[in-house]
């Protein structure tokens, strides 16, 4: 009986180490995940700072070139809906660099490009599902910084032209647009009940100046627990 317990349990120990080993190599290959730096957090969140109308521009800018290089990544992914998501995303954010960095040029002249903290993590190296899944774990956070940033410069009113007044929003909703789309993407593809890849569990969310986000200070934004957002 003993001997047969011993053998028992050599085998258990032996199908553990093979699974957690086959787990390590599935991820080994993906850039890690930013760690969490506060309690119940699933990972940071970046500072949402609009500022003034000329550093909405200026991070915006940046902001995009990021989604853009990002995006032409998805060139190369297997799956026809990311390569049109990737193709949108290069086609529509391309032309709104132009815009922004022609009204700065115009409005704004000297102003300093904006410091940027990358949100990104490395795609080149990736390829198959660990390209797909990554690309939306990372932009779905990086659209909701341009979301939030967008909405917190138009309820503070600092906008100085109109042009812009219709670009941030255009921005706002096109990007939560698209944060739905790769969030069912998530859920389809690599499990069903995702929540947002960033931010405090159990929501809601507040606004950046703290405040809790109802349909009065944006129509049409409602949060459900751990993030999820629904229309």
């Amino acid at each position: 009986m003993k001997r047969f317990m011993t053998v028992a349990m050599t085998a258990a120990a032996a199908a553990t180490t093979v699974a957690v080993s086959g787990a390590a190599l599935a991820t080994a290959d993906r850039p890690p995940m930013p760690a969490a730096t506060a309690a119940g957090w699933r990972q940071p969140c970046p500072p949402i700072v609009a500022g003034d109308e000329a550093g909405y521009l200026a991070h915006m800018v940046a902001h995009h070139q990021e989604a853009v290089e990002a995006a032409g990544q998805l060139r190369r992914s297997g799956r026809a809906e990311m390569r049109a998501l990737g193709a949108s995303i290069v086609r529509t954010q391309t032309a709104e660099i132009t815009t922004m960095k022609a009204w700065l040029a115009e409005w704004y002249v000297g102003r300093q490009a904006a410091s940027y903290q990358p949100m990104m993590r490395d795609l080149s190296k990736l390829s198959g599902d660990a390209l797909d899944e990554t690309f939306l774990e990372d932009m779905i956070p990086h659209h909701m910084e341009a979301v939030m940033m967008s909405q917190q410069l138009l309820v503070r009113g600092r906008i100085q032209h109109q042009e812009v007044a219709g670009f941030a929003r255009t921005v706002r909703d096109g990007q939560r647009a698209e944060m739905f789309r790769m969030q069912r993407y998530l859920a389809d593809w690599f499990g069903a009940g995702r929540e947002m890849p960033c931010g405090p569990r159990g929501g809601p969310w507040p606004w950046p100046d703290g405040s809790t986000p109802s349909p009065s200070r944006a129509p049409g934004y409602n949060w459900m627990p751990g993030g999820m957002m629904h229309r």
